[in-house]
C-alpha cells in the first residue's frame, strides 16, 4: 500500500494563541518529533524482531507496512524543520509563500498533484500523533461496510496523569446549526457493524473536525472533482478548520465512532491545552436538566 500524508507545519513565536506562535520552539518541535516518528514507527517497512536463537532479526508486520512518503508543507520560512532530529529521509519539505492560516489548502494542492499515484491521500496538522498500528485496516474496514462517500474521521483526544480526567476527547458536539449549512446529518445518521465479534456504532457527526483526514483513491478523486474543491472557502469557523474540515464535510458523509467507542479509532493532540479547561471552564461532569 503507497500512503501519502501532507503536514501542514508552521511555528513563528508572536505570543499569539495557537502553539505555532508561543515564545517556546521545544513543545512544537517535539510534537512534530513524535507525530513524524510514529508514523514511521507504525507504517513504514522498517520493522524487525529479534530471533534470539538465530541471533538476527526478521522482519515483521509486512502486510501491514506501507510505501510511506511525508510532506511538510510551510511558508514563508517560518518553520522548525531544520531543527528536527529525525532522518532527513523521514519526510520531504514543500516551501511555500501562503498565508500561515492557508497552509492546509497548499497540502491540499500537493494531495491533488499525486492523484493516481497511491492509496491513501492524508492530511494532518503538525501537533496530531497517530499510536494504532491498525488505523488503515480500520477505515478500510469501514470504507467497504459504508461506501466510498462515507468518510470516518477520528476522534482527538488528549491526555495527562495531573488532570481531572486523565484522557478528554476534545471535540465533541457543536450546535447543529454550526454545521448546518453545509452537511445533513439526518442522511444516513447512524451506522452500525461488527467488528472483531464486537458491536460497533458510528454516527454522524456534529462536529467533523479532527484537524486530519484520511482519504482512500477514490475518495480523493471524488473530492478532487467537486467544483468547490480547492476554492479555499473559510466559512467553518476560519480559514485553518475551513482547511482541515469545511472541503470534506460538503463532500462525503463524515462519521465518528459513537462515545461508548469513541477509541476506535483516533489520534493524539499534542499537549493539555483543551484537556485543562475541564473544572474550569468545561464542566467535569454534564450538569442535571433544568425541571
Amino acid at each position: 500500500m503507497r500512503v501519502l500524508l501532507t503536514i501542514a507545519h508552521f511555528f513563528k513565536p508572536n505570543g499569539g494563541q495557537h502553539g505555532s506562535q508561543r515564545k517556546d520552539p521545544r513543545p512544537r518541535l517535539q510534537a512534530l518529533t513524535l507525530s513524524l516518528s510514529a508514523l514511521h514507527q507504525l507504517f513504514s517497512k522498517s520493522q524487525g524482531m529479534i530471533d534470539i536463537a538465530q541471533r538476527s532479526t526478521l522482519p515483521v508486520n509486512q502486510s501491514q507496512s506501507c510505501d510511506l512518503d511525508i510532506v511538510i508543507c510551510t511558508t514563508q520560512n517560518h518553520h522548525l524543520l531544520n531543527h528536527l532530529s529525525v532522518p532527513y529521509h523521514f519526510y520531504k519539505h514543500h516551501p511555500t509563500q501562503a498565508d500561515p492560516l492557508a497552509l492546509g489548502f497548499e497540502c491540499q494542492a500537493v494531495l491533488q498533484n499525486c492523484l493516481g499515484q497511491y492509496d491513501y491521500y492524508c492530511f494532518l496538522e503538525d501537533d496530531l500523533i497517530l499510536h494504532d498500528p491498525w488505523f488503515f485496516v480500520k477505515l478500510d474496514w469501514f470504507t467497504k461496510q459504508a461506501g466510498d462517500l462515507s468518510l470516518l474521521q477520528p476522534n482527538r483526544y488528549e491526555v495527562s496523569a495531573h488532570a481531572l480526567t486523565c484522557k478528554t476527547y476534545i471535540d465533541g458536539n457543536l450546535a447543529p446549526q454550526v454545521t448546518a449549512p453545509f452537511q445533513n446529518v439526518q442522511e444516513q445518521s447512524q451506522i452500525q457493524g461488527t467488528f472483531l465479534g464486537l458491536p460497533i456504532r458510528f454516527q454522524r457527526a456534529l462536529n467533523p473536525h479532527s484537524g486530519c483526514y484520511f482519504l482512500n483513491a477514490n475518495q480523493m478523486e471524488h473530492w478532487a472533482k467537486q467544483p468547490d474543491f480547492m476554492n479555499k472557502d473559510s466559512q467553518f469557523v476560519g480559514p485553518l478548520e475551513s482547511a482541515a474540515t469545511l472541503g470534506i464535510m460538503k463532500a462525503f458523509r463524515v462519521y465518528k465512532t459513537a462515545p461508548e467507542q469513541a477509541n476506535f479509532l483516533e489520534i493524539q493532540h499534542f499537549g493539555k491545552v483543551f484537556l485543562s479547561l475541564v473544572g474550569q471552564k468545561v464542566d467535569l461532569v454534564s450538569p442535571s436538566p433544568k425541571s
